[in-house]
């Protein structure tokens, strides 16, 4: 009993050490306030992401029908706002490691969303500012360039929030917990878990209950409803200022890697050392924090930056460069590596977007103009069938986790039982089965339309097919299934693979990705409508004069070549830490 005291005394000088050492050596140690701040933070993230998801899941629709957008402007339009509300959290994360602190930067953005949420209410309340309502067949009034105006400027401010939020909330959270203690490490996990229940619980009730306001009730009430959430969602955070703890911004990891790169050109012409252990630059490891990471043999051409050229590149000591962008230490050359070698599995996740993004966009549009009904009166909202996917993703991660794995482990020997890239690769596999899924559901959609009486149309002027847009579900679950199998291991691969310290970078890399995949859905959207539009136009406002099917068949081709180019990058790619030299 005596050791086991004393050991636990040891541990806690140690946790006592290392605060010190954090906040500067004298300062005195952070207090951790660990569950007592979790009702403002889980509070503030749950309604926010109401706030948010409910107000951006069910824009498509608000653009065709409020401000009578074509709906391939619409979507073009949606693929560009996605793209850069996902890939603004880059610079949100450098800004917050480097300058503002992960408490500034989730205040400044939490109000820059409230602001911009309450700006798109008022497009839709406000007469004035949306074009005049016009019925079924009737020549719609476009908008203004002043009602356009205030619209793009509510989306710059929610993308201002997201650059923000989406890197911070998460890191933020686990701040709260003191990372050198046994319950505050279960509290960081125990945080992670609740985090993904509340952004899938927000997601549920968005897709669900917010959206059937908007499309069923009225438009300034379904988007008034999320601006007072995300109002509450404010106040809840500042209410727990006091109770926070705030980690001092201690400079951006990208500082470390522009370094790497400019010592490496500046020694370009130098030849590559013989010995590597004996002629590279390898000051001794006192990190706490991140690993120690061994020299590999792959582009050796960055180790030139490590290369002791004279004797006036190292301080008197030998244990730091005179000037870090001259010289750079082999752990900092070996870290910009692990960055470089994710980029070829990374970059195959944009091409794995360009699928999953047509869930938030064509799909709504053929749910549109297909039979809705479920039962005599209650009609699906058509923004709401996402719910499917992610009703899929929200089911499969438990039978996965508790059934699956275990059953895996026996036969692969590998903990996890699938290895990250393994589930990756599944992912990508299964969107494809899920685009070509949906071609066949689409065109069979398009058939009974143009031979079976139709139910009507839509405000957009299209026929109302007779098929049950219940037949959609299956792809959508499949695709949910593909993101429960990609998206997850994707994160989980950045921040393992990733060097501790660079792991804001992890989330950043995840939403990048998304971003691109927003982008080049949007390029392919253009070309494709260009490309066509002369003739049969496969992008056409009627989806029954067009051939979406031939759209999805063309991003499931894409699809298989994903599919084999990362098989090759799998194989290349070698895990942080694997075959040093």
């Amino acid at each position: 009993g005596g050791g086991g005291g004393g050991e636990e005394a040891g541990q806690k000088l140690k946790s006592m050490d290392v605060d010190k050492l954090e906040n500067g050596g004298d300062k005195p140690a952070l207090k951790y306030h660990g569950w007592r701040a979790m009702p403002f933070i889980i509070g503030n993230e749950t309604f926010e992401k109401l706030g948010t998801l409910g107000t951006s899941a069910n824009l498509l629709v608000y653009l065709t029908q409020v401000f009578h957008m074509r709906s391939v402007d619409a979507a073009t339009l949606l693929n560009g706002l996605n793209g850069t509300t996902s890939l603004a959290p880059i610079i949100g994360a450098f800004l917050s490691d480097a300058y503002l602190g992960r408490y500034l930067a989730l205040a400044i953005a939490s109000v820059a969303s409230l602001i911009g949420m309450f700006l798109l209410t008022m497009t839709a309340a406000a007469d004035g500012l949306h074009p005049a309502e016009c019925g079924v067949g009737e020549t719609c009034s476009k908008a203004t360039s002043g009602q356009f105006a205030v619209l793009f400027m509510s989306f710059a401010f929610l993308v201002l929030g997201s650059a923000g939020i989406r890197p911070c909330s998460m890191p933020f959270g686990a701040d709260q917990f003191d990372p050198h203690t046994e319950s505050g490490k279960r509290g960081i996990n125990s945080f992670f878990n609740w985090y993904y229940f509340t952004f899938t619980s927000a997601m549920l009730v968005s897709a669900t209950v917010i959206i059937y306001v908007q499309s069923n009730v009225s438009w300034p009430i379904g988007l008034g409803i999320p601006t007072a959430l995300m109002l509450l969602a404010c106040v809840l955070f500042f209410m727990g200022t006091r109770l926070y703890v705030r980690v001092t911004p201690e400079g951006s990891p990208f500082t470390s890697i522009v370094q790497v790169f400019a010592a490496a050109a500046r020694k370009r012409s130098l030849k590559q050392p013989k010995d590597p252990k004996q002629d590279l630059f390898d000051p001794p490891h006192t990190s706490a924090i991140v690993t120690k990471l061994a020299h590999t043999d792959q582009f050796r051409c960055l180790d030139k930056a490590a290369i002791v050229s004279g004797p006036d590149d190292v301080r008197a000591g030998g244990a730091a460069p005179s000037n870090p962008w001259r010289l750079c230490s082999v752990q900092q050359v070996e870290e910009v590596k692990c960055l470089i070698r994710i980029v070829p599995v990374w970059s195959t996740g944009i091409i794995y977007y360009v699928a999953v993004v047509q869930q938030s966009t064509y799909v709504v549009l053929s749910a549109l103009q297909s039979d809705r009904h479920l039962g005599r009166s209650f009609q699906i909202p058509a923004a709401s069938f996402t719910v499917f996917a992610m009703l899929a993703q929200t089911l499969w991660i438990p039978i996965y986790d508790r059934l699956l794995v275990p059953r895996l482990r026996r036969v692969t020997g590998k903990d996890e039982g699938l290895t990250l890239l393994q589930r990756q690769g599944i992912g990508i596999a299964l969107s494809t089965v899920a685009m070509v899924m949906s071609a066949v559901v689409e065109d069979r959609r398009r058939h009974i339309a143009l031979t079976q009486p139709t139910l009507g149309t839509t405000i957009t002027g299209g026929a109302i097919s007779a098929m049950s847009s219940l037949w959609m579900v299956p792809q959508l679950m499949v695709l949910g299934l593909s993101e429960a199998f990609n998206l997850i291991s994707q994160i989980e691969f950045y921040y393992k693979e990733i060097p501790e310290h660079m792991r804001s970078v992890a989330g950043a890399l995840a939403f990048c990705n998304l971003a691109l995949g927003n982008y080049l859905s949007g390029f392919l959207v253009t070309i494709v409508h260009r490309t066509t539009g002369a003739g049969s136009n496969w992008l056409a406002q009627d989806l029954n004069k067009g051939r979406l099917d031939l759209f999805y068949w063309m991003i499931a081709g894409i699809g298989i070549f994903n599919i084999i180019y990362f098989m090759i990058c799998a194989k290349w790619y070698r895990f942080k830490g694997a075959a040093a030299n």
